[in-house]
């Protein structure tokens, strides 16, 4: 079974070893199980036989889609007997493996549904390179900001500004912080400067209010059963949420918003781990956009263009800032996809 560059089993088993890498032993478990025992004559694996493009991590990512399908039967108590078999229990691989096929099998309509939208893991620990990128921009540009995000989820990264992080005995952020950052860092401090977010807005096509517990339940299933530290991340992030970010395609959706960019403010346009989720026309066609945009901007009215993303290199993801006017390209380092630790050479 081929699906774009790599079968299915290929797909679950790299990125059993991205979940090993990022500290989830559970999550290798049972994606390496699904790689050796997935029901390949099902209606869910003939809907996976037909997925085009990338499936594996750097793409759709379809196994962490049929992951956090099966962990959203675990949180809604759909299925007790899977339930009884993730963390904190501890069971037996075959015990394991017995209560997810039958999961597979008895959930099928959940799940083919499910895995029909992208995983949305809204990972508050991505806020530290966001709140140390927005530093170093407000060290060159003393402006407040406009902030758009593309790819928001349910937005508990539009807050970064309300949080704070913690770089040894240094702190950047306010004093009444909703929640605090540690992650491990490597590399300089950035200056600590006073940061006002003016105006803050995001968009998905399937954004989440984290305020209705239905919704709730997509972005915590793709929280990691055995990390419940994210969980309480999260659930402190919910509680400084203004509300929901904008539906609707992040492109069409960054056009106007570069377009009413206001004069006397830095706007910053971020993604973190989202971009590969967009198609290539629509990556060609924002980056033409953008790049437009800067073309249009002055040192009263600058653009940052913020990306922390998958570039197939090795530890993490790129932290890469593109500034206006100038089009300066500026590598700020690398940081692991779950924000645990960051490599900062801003």
């Amino acid at each position: 079974m081929t699906l774009g560059q790599m079968t299915l089993a290929d797909a679950f088993l790299s990125q059993a070893g991205a979940c090993r890498a990022l500290g989830s032993p559970f999550m290798e478990r049972l994606l390496t199980l699904l790689a050796q025992h997935w029901p390949s004559e099902s209606a869910l694996a003939r809907r996976c036989a037909e997925w085009t493009g990338d499936i594996g991590p750097g793409g759709a990512s379809l196994p962490l889609r049929i992951a956090g399908g099966l962990h959203a039967l675990v949180l809604d108590g759909r299925d007790v007997g899977l339930s009884a078999a993730y963390p904190p229990a501890s069971v037996s691989d075959a015990k394991l493996r017995k209560a997810v096929l039958h999961a597979l099998t008895v959930h099928e309509a959940f799940l083919l549904d499910w895995i029909e939208s992208p995983p949305q893991t809204n990972e508050v620990r991505r806020s530290a390179a966001l709140i140390a990128a927005a530093h170093w921009i407000a060290a060159r540009h003393d402006l407040p900001f406009v902030t758009s995000e593309l790819g928001a989820s349910a937005g508990l990264n539009l807050a970064w500004d309300r949080y704070a992080l913690c770089i040894g005995p240094d702190r950047l952020g306010p004093r009444d912080a909703v929640l605090t950052l540690a992650p491990d860092w490597t590399g300089p401090v950035p200056v600590t400067m006073p940061i006002t977010v003016a105006e803050r807005r995001g968009v998905d096509l399937n954004p989440l209010d984290a305020r209705d517990p239905a919704q709730a339940l997509r972005l915590f299933a793709y929280l990691w059963p055995d990390q419940p530290n994210r969980m309480d991340l999260t659930r402190a992030a919910i509680g400084a949420l203004d509300g929901p970010p904008d539906r609707g395609d992040a492109i069409d959706w960054l056009e106007s918003r570069l377009s009413a960019a206001p004069e006397g403010h830095v706007h910053l346009v971020y993604h973190t781990v989202a971009w590969q989720y967009f198609p290539p026309a629509s990556q060609a066609r924002g980056t033409a956009m953008i790049e437009a945009a800067g073309g249009r901007a002055s040192e009263t009215r600058p653009l940052a263009w913020l990306s922390m993303e998958n570039d197939g290199g090795t530890g993490g993801a790129a932290l890469t800032l593109r500034m206006w006017p100038g089009d300066l390209r500026i590598p700020l380092g690398r940081a692991d996809f779950h924000g645990r630790w960051i490599r900062w050479a801003g």
